[in-house]
């Protein structure tokens, strides 16, 4: 059974990929939905690999496959994807990541690896919620985002 990196712990990457694509296919299903053989393919390629991907570099890979060269292809799909809740934007890379935790309503916390690229996804602390709620302030949406050295960019060759 392969083993790739999920953020910065092993797993068994085929899995991870199935099971995104089949929380998604469920979701869309019950939310009465598309998700379309481009929305798919767009998903499909975020969750290749657990490193965030620009717009455009998905666009290149659509136009690669002959599935469209424009940036509004993209662009629509990765809006989807985000208001299903199956991507998030990485605001500090201007880039897109396939959600780890796909149907599950969560504040996302991202480690972003500055060596590698990798970049892991948590549930954000609640202490902001009880700080704003001791202030009257209502939280709709948190989210963080840390940069870093994973463990792995940590080890210094001998």
């Amino acid at each position: 059974m392969p083993q790739d990196t999920i953020g910065f712990a092993r797993h068994d990457h085929s899995r991870c990929v199935r099971s995104a694509l089949a929380a998604a296919d469920a979701a869309c299903a019950q939310r009465s939905v598309q998700l379309t053989p481009i929305r798919r393919r767009v998903l499909e390629i975020l969750l290749e690999n657990h490193a965030a991907m620009g717009a455009y570099d998905v666009l290149a890979r659509l136009d690669a496959e002959g599935l469209g060269s424009k940036p509004p292809v993209a662009y629509r799909a990765l809006t989807f994807l985000m208001e299903q809740g199956f991507v998030h934007r990485i605001e500090r890379l201007n880039a897109f990541i396939a959600c780890a935790h796909p149907g599950a309503a969560h504040d996302p916390a991202f480690m972003i690896c500055r060596g590698c690229g990798n970049v892991a996804e948590a549930q954000a602390d609640t202490a902001m919620d009880k700080t704003a709620a001791e202030s009257g302030f209502r939280v709709e949406q948190t989210v963080i985002e840390a940069e870093g050295l994973c463990p792995a960019c940590q080890v210094v060759p001998a």
